[in-house]
């Protein structure tokens, strides 16, 4: 490990030992000091700690940081118009919309959940989601809709039908770049969007402790329309 990823290890490892059970609010940290658009940094040694920073933070931390995140997607056009959207349960201490579910409701809006394609490499499916919906957890331990219930046309929908999509994010910039888990899943997905119309509105979304000083850009990354953390809103210009 170069000297410079240990001194942004360290860093970090300083700035999560601040952190305290009494916060109130969700942990946020200055930027990492250390760009890894120049190669000093491994983008899976950053999505590693990442990941290690959000599952530090407590279930207080947690469910402050979901409130404040949902609070500012409720004033977003793109959630207040929407009727079809798509959105994730949280896993490896994800950030949490599931509180968006009864607004959404509320709204007549109807819920759709991503499911690991059968018989396609690395693409989602988008299944209907309400409370009777039979769920079963994929091969990554993630719970999502039974496979044979989503089977059934009636109760999926294409990923161009969705009229916003509310994605997870292991890590982001003020730039509006991120970088995911790296199976590529919604890259995929979602690649059609540089060529086509409609297309949805596609919102990444983290803890406010994921942000970086700033994140290369791959050529297989689908921009998004926004990052919304429990701090701030990103809107970047494209």
């Amino acid at each position: 490990m170069t000297a410079a990823l240990w001194g942004t290890l360290l860093s970090f490892n300083k700035t999560t030992a601040m952190i305290t059970h009494e916060s109130a609010q969700a942990a946020t940290t200055p930027p990492i000091g250390e760009s890894i658009a120049d190669g000093s940094l491994d983008r899976r040694e950053l999505r590693r700690e990442l990941r290690r920073r959000r599952r530090a933070l407590t279930p207080h931390q947690r469910r402050l940081a979901s409130r404040e995140l949902c609070r500012r997607l409720k004033c977003l056009p793109e959630l207040q118009r929407a009727r079809r959207v798509a959105l994730y349960l949280p896993n490896d201490g994800e950030i949490d919309p599931r509180p968006l579910i009864d607004w959404l409701a509320a709204r007549r809006a109807h819920v759709y959940l991503p499911v690991l394609r059968p018989l396609s490499e690395n693409r989602l499916w988008f299944v209907r989601y309400h409370a009777g919906t039979r769920m079963t957890r994929n091969r990554f331990g993630i719970a999502e809709p039974d496979t044979r219930f989503g089977a059934h046309r009636a109760n999926r929908l294409p990923a161009w039908a969705l009229d916003t999509v509310l994605l997870p994010l292991v890590g982001f910039d003020d730039d509006g770049q991120r970088i995911g888990m790296g199976g590529g899943f919604y890259d995929r997905t979602f690649a059609f969007v540089r060529r086509q119309r409609p297309r949805p509105r596609l919102i990444g979304l983290a803890h406010d402790c994921q942000r970086v000083d700033s994140l290369p850009v791959a050529s297989w990354d689908v921009p998004l329309d926004a990052i919304a953390s429990d701090r701030r809103i990103i809107q970047p210009r494209r």
